[in-house]
């Protein structure tokens, strides 16, 4: 059974019975024969149901954001605001997939040389909690305009999510197999990557889920994509607008209750302007509202579990023990659910255990650096390479930043998020692969080589 608990409240929402052995064979099986129909299904037919999802998808956005909500703590406003941008990438992908999965022709002695981008088959979707919607959208629309169908194997505290997702797919006409939700736990992947039927996987999660999923699809020769933790650092140099540099860091850090693996948790501030920065960091983090997620005004809501709660709670403990200080929020906790004051980390040395650990939780660690060459180096100092930022108005420091940041992307003067336009992913044990744009929607493909002589 899956139990699906509010992290408000602490009260369980619902049971879920998991699929049992002839339950995922079936919905292998249904997946395998659905592949030989939509594979051939012309591109303009899915764009078009793809367009009807985005329909759905925003017609649905209340009950969908109400779901995130009681499930997993993320608030109202930005649940509606996750399932706007699923719509918006649903379209925009549409809009492109023509041109994402054309033919690109090469000159060459022949009559004809070109690459085509050919659909693979079942693909295994790994997907989080933290953005429920819009983790899965975002891989799996890239992954069945190119053809392929989806397996969707969502977090287990989400299973009312991962439900709601195959609804919304079957409501917008897709055929049945093309995309199906699991209802399986963790142990159960393994063996589902060993079918042959699966022909690929895409993760987003931690990086032991990563690691495992990798090594399965490397013994069985199969691709995959991951997009694991981070641990972004947050540049803000003394020629930076620091109005904007500490709004941006607020929103960086402590958006989805600080649960982001983009968020601005290393917060690397020049020494010339490091008080400044502090003192209006924390006047912004005392200022978050901290309560209900489904009150409209409500800025923060719960971690998403006990089991996380407990987990953040002993790592600070830990640094603290180890001699950090931790300044927390003035917010006072409700009386009931998972909740945690927003924070800020200080002090910190590289024999903290800390210092090298993704923080899951709305608490933001600060560096004092004397130039950017010593901000890069600690912004490196991470076995982690998901995001990064610089705020800076020198150009010569935007040039470095982007050369020798060590991360998938790197923002200038604005807090790291992905964006539906580009493609999005990490190096170092963030992950490999990209999702989105026209990268995205050729990883799980076959790009065959064509040449015709004469």
């Amino acid at each position: 059974m899956m139990k699906s608990l509010n992290p408000a409240t602490g009260e369980m929402i619902k049971e879920y019975t998991a699929l049992d052995a002839d339950g995922i064979e079936a919905a292998l099986l249904q997946a395998d024969m659905a592949f030989a129909d939509w594979s051939k299904t012309d591109l303009a037919v899915r764009v078009q149901l793809i367009r009807v999802l985005a329909d759905i998808l925003e017609q649905t956005a209340d009950a969908s954001a109400l779901l995130m909500s009681t499930e997993m703590g993320k608030t109202i406003t930005a649940g509606r605001a996750e399932v706007v941008k699923c719509a918006k990438y649903c379209r925009y992908t549409a809009d492109m997939a023509h041109a994402y999965l054309a033919d690109e022709h090469v000159q060459t002695e022949y009559k004809k040389s070109f690459t085509r981008p050919l659909p693979l088959g079942t693909i295994l979707l790994v997907m989080p909690w933290n953005f429920p919607f819009w983790q899965v959208i975002r891989v799996a629309v890239a992954a069945i305009l190119a053809g392929n169908t989806c397996l969707l194997k969502h977090a287990s505290n989400v299973p009312g999510c991962a439900l709601q997702l195959e609804d919304l797919f079957t409501k917008a006409g897709f055929p049945k197999g093309v995309f199906q939700t699991l209802l399986v736990g963790s142990s159960k992947v393994a063996a589902i990557l060993a079918d042959e039927r699966i022909m690929g996987a895409s993760v987003t999660g931690s990086e032991r889920a990563g690691s495992a999923v990798a090594s399965t699809c490397g013994k069985y020769i199969k691709p995959c994509v991951l997009e694991l933790g981070g641990a972004d650092p947050f540049i803000v140099m003394p020629s930076a607008d620091l109005t904007a540099a500490i709004d941006h860091a607020i929103t960086g850090r402590m958006r989805n209750n600080g649960q982001s693996c983009i968020a601005a948790k290393r917060l690397i501030i020049h020494a010339d302007i490091y008080d400044e920065f502090k003192a209006g960091f924390m006047a912004k983090v005392n200022a978050i509202k901290l309560g209900d997620p489904l009150d409209d005004n409500t800025d923060m809501g719960p971690i998403s579990s006990r089991r996380a709660l407990a987990e953040v709670t002993e790592q600070m403990a830990t640094a603290k023990n180890q001699g950090a200080t931790i300044t927390h929020g003035t917010q006072v906790l409700p009386d009931q659910g998972y909740y945690m004051r927003p924070a800020i980390i200080e002090d910190m040395t590289k024999a903290m255990d800390i210092y090298g650990q993704e923080i899951f939780a709305p608490a933001a660690m600060l560096f004092k650096v004397k130039d950017l060459d010593e901000a890069i180096a600690l912004a490196n100092d991470s076995q982690l390479g998901l995001g990064s930022v610089l705020f800076s108005n020198n150009e010569s420091e935007h040039e470095q930043a982007i050369n020798e940041l060590e991360a998938g992307s790197t923002f200038i003067n604005r807090f790291c998020s992905s964006d539906i336009r580009m493609p999005f992913g990490g190096i170092k044990r963030s992950g490999f692969g990209r999702e989105m744009a026209k990268q995205g929607l050729r990883e799980f493909t076959n790009l065959k080589t064509i040449i015709i002589a004469n």
